[in-house]
């Protein structure tokens, strides 16, 4: 039986544990939380810091493991990295996870290749940061962590907004609040790309990079940018679909990641056509890709739902060596996530959660209660609860579910 470390159990790990079972794997998680989640439905569950790169090493080495994987969080790549380096594993080195992890080293890599990819500075100073705005930057700018994920710390800076008496100020404030949440304390100050996001789903093995899916992002307005919900198939024209797979494809080649999941976030500008109304044509500009299942239940529910292909049994076979499968198991279909986010205050009642129960919904959950304090959504961390649905086309699933955004009440005072 082939023995798979799964780094981190949490809520979006769980569908990996369960599946890497289902398939008749022997399934180790590790998680320094003893009350994550997703330690109950492995068969052995295992408290540790799964940051301590020396101390998962030896946990792996103990455990004679086949293969590790860190699906949906970036925070122990460097350490899966190492233990595949040092046991000999199929995957992703450690100097390759680095590089994925680091905005800043990503860029440069994208830079080398040729990759389309946002003009991008770093900084650890606002000082500095501020005056790259001014002179550099003919545009308006994304201030965001060098190493973090989920949308935390980033913001928009406006020209208009910014140069004016104040404008340092306003800067220096959400320069601090990235470096507060970047993991190295250094902060990207990044051209900013005005047009529709998207992610790509992608299975790399022996060097072949095989695009899935490519899904619509829906997220709040500047400055935060946070994701509200995704669609796949995607709903836009085939051509710009095809040049958000192109982009994808050279950035992962240029980051030289091999055996492993990627998930690429790419935005498209449109060119500006006559009296300034985009045209169809245009651009795409990748803005990250992570050596690693996508998050928001992207790579490990919707991709399989819509195309019909198990992500999540391609990436754990990857990760043990294994060719994966990527052969569609059932039709295609259309697919939406959609998060709960209500107005900021104290959750007061819960109600129509009737309607959640439609053979079209997949699943559901919502993680506050009556009483809770609801925060205003400035990350991901902040959204109170998902609806995944589906139907015969996208349009229709996303329909649906914004429907039901709209009838399942959760008030707030």
């Amino acid at each position: 039986m082939k023995r798979l470390l799964v780094l981190a159990a949490g809520i979006l790990q769980v569908p990996i544990i369960k599946r890497a079972r289902e398939i008749g794997y022997y399934v180790i998680a590790a998680d320094g939380d003893p009350n994550a989640v997703g330690l109950q439905y492995a068969n052995k569950a295992i408290v540790a810091n799964i940051m301590n790169e020396d101390a998962m090493l030896a946990i792996a080495r103990e455990e004679k493991i086949d293969g590790v994987i860190h699906p949906c969080s970036e925070v122990s790549m460097n350490v899966m990295g190492r233990i595949n380096d040092e046991m000999g594993l199929t995957g992703v080195s450690r100097q390759q996870a680095i590089t994925a992890t680091n905005k800043h080293l990503m860029r440069k890599a994208f830079e080398k290749a040729g990759a389309p990819s946002p003009k991008s500075f770093c900084f650890e100073k606002a000082e500095e940061a501020w005056e790259c705005f001014c002179k550099e930057l003919p545009n308006d700018g994304i201030l965001k962590p060098s190493r973090n994920s989920g949308s935390r710390g980033i913001s928009k800076v406006w020209k208009a907004e910014f140069q004016c008496s104040n404008g340092f100020q306003k800067f220096q404030e959400l320069f601090e609040r990235s470096k507060a949440e970047s993991r190295d304390k250094s902060v990207l100050l990044e051209q900013f790309v005005d047009g529709p996001e998207f992610s790509v789903e992608i299975i790399v093995w022996n060097g072949h990079v095989n695009v899935l899916t490519v899904t619509d992002k829906k997220t709040t307005e500047a400055p935060y940018f946070v994701e509200l919900g995704h669609n796949q198939p995607s709903t836009f024209p085939t051509d710009i679909v095809e040049k958000i797979k192109a982009a994808a494809v050279v950035g992962v080649k240029a980051l030289e990641v091999n055996n492993c999941a990627c998930h690429a976030e790419v935005k498209f500008e449109f060119e500006k056509g006559l009296n300034g109304l985009s045209s169809l044509n245009g651009s795409a500009y990748i803005m990250e890709i992570g050596a690693r299942m996508g998050g928001d239940f992207i790579s490990t529910v919707l991709t399989r739902l819509s195309t019909g292909v198990n992500m999540i049994d391609a990436a754990v076979n990857c990760a043990l060596g294994l060719e994966p499968d990527l052969t569609p198991k059932a039709e295609s279909q259309g697919v939406c996530i959609r998060y709960f986010c209500p107005k900021p205050g104290i959750l007061v009642s819960i109600s129509n959660t009737k309607l959640l129960d439609d053979p079209r919904v997949h699943e559901w959950e919502i993680y506050h209660k009556e009483g809770d304090m609801i925060p205003e959504v400035t990350s991901s961390l902040c959204r109170s609860g998902h609806v995944i649905v589906s139907e015969q086309t996208s349009l229709k699933a996303i329909a649906y579910a914004e429907s039901l955004l709209e009838n399942v009440k959760l008030e707030t005072k």
